[in-house]
């Protein structure tokens, strides 16, 4: 009795075993369960992003035409600003209209595919921001640390070779991990826990375990974040010893105010990113890590066009020229 209850157990399980590779090839789509509010509550979160969205574009594109109109802003500085604004329209953009699309619906499904390509696109691109922020900082150490040796060291076509790299090795960075959490079996229950394409989630919904594809995400995450975070921080330490010995307290003032700001934007971007990523990706609860991504993925976007053009001379008077330009265009009559 006990043995023939063994063999139907066993057969059970092996049935069941079978039955998960025939699912995960059928796997078509995710469902995002995203945040579980009542209906109202999500109609004011659609209002909320969508106007936080709309703010994030608006500021972000007014950076880059500032810095396309004005030629005093023609330098390595305000180039690598103009390539991070745009970097963090697409950044935004690769989850807030889905995010925006699935407060809306009831299904929230994404297709297998299309999930891929989002998780492709937004980490390619929050990787390309640490590039970026690296970038930044290297230019800002050359121009305070070396003055006479920067426009030699970092002419404008040099710069812009610098941001090809970023925007090149950006994009080609995760393709491993991307590639292999992939290829993994997928099992009937295709229920994320997040609002966007994830890995930790992804991995969870995984038939078999896999620690070895945890561990690689681990190690790719915290080389990427502690390099660029060390790189950054050891610039920013000489440059903030350097402008301790300008005699000028106006050229004090005009370097800090640069830095800071830089250093505003690495605080928000980094301390967000360390909560969710250094660890392995099963040690990370789900609540937080979908509230710790959405400040970083939509909250930091629009918080620093604020940051540089608030805190920057040059910046507000470039968005002034902007605004009174595009005020003189709009006057009726103005060609009579």
């Amino acid at each position: 009795m006990i043995g023939t209850f063994t063999y139907i157990s066993f057969l059970c399980v092996d049935s069941e075993q079978n039955l998960r590779p025939n699912c995960s090839s059928s796997m078509s789509k995710f469902i995002l369960l995203g945040f579980p509010y009542t209906w109202e509550i999500r109609i004011l979160c659609f209002s909320v992003f969508s106007g936080t969205y709309i703010l994030t574009l608006i500021g972000n594109l007014c950076i880059i035409c500032a810095v396309r109109c004005d030629h005093q802003l023609q330098t390595p500085m305000y180039i690598l600003l103009a390539n991070f604004s745009f970097l963090e329209i697409w950044f935004i953009t690769s989850t807030v209209p889905n995010m925006l699309a699935n407060f809306l619906s009831e299904t929230n499904t994404i297709s297998f595919s299309g999930c891929f390509l989002q998780f492709y696109f937004f980490f390619s691109m929050g990787t390309t921001e640490t590039f970026f922020l690296s970038a930044m900082a290297f230019d800002r150490y050359l121009a305070i640390c070396r003055p006479l040796h920067y426009p030699t060291v970092m002419p404008v076509q040099r710069c812009i070779r610098m941001g090809a790299c970023c925007w090149v090795c950006g994009f080609l960075y995760f393709l491993l991990p991307i590639y292999l959490i992939s290829q993994l079996p997928f099992c009937c229950l295709n229920k994320i826990d997040h609002f966007l394409c994830d890995p930790g989630p992804l991995i969870k919904l995984s038939c078999a375990p896999a620690p070895v594809i945890e561990i690689i995400c681990a190690i790719y995450n915290s080389v990427l974040i502690f390099s660029t975070l060390l790189f950054i921080t050891s610039s920013y330490t000489l440059v903030i010893r350097a402008v301790f010995r300008v005699p000028s307290a106006e050229g004090r003032h005009k370097a800090f105010s640069t830095c800071g700001s830089h250093l505003s934007v690495v605080s928000l971007f980094y301390g967000s990113i360390m909560v969710v990523y250094v660890s392995p990706t099963a040690g990370n609860p789900a609540g937080i890590q979908k509230y710790v991504t959405l400040f970083y993925s939509v909250l930091t976007p629009l918080f620093n066009p604020l940051i540089y053009s608030l805190r920057n001379k040059e910046m507000k008077e470039a968005l002034r020229k902007l605004f009174k330009t595009l005020r003189f265009r709009q006057r009726p009559g103005r060609n009579l």
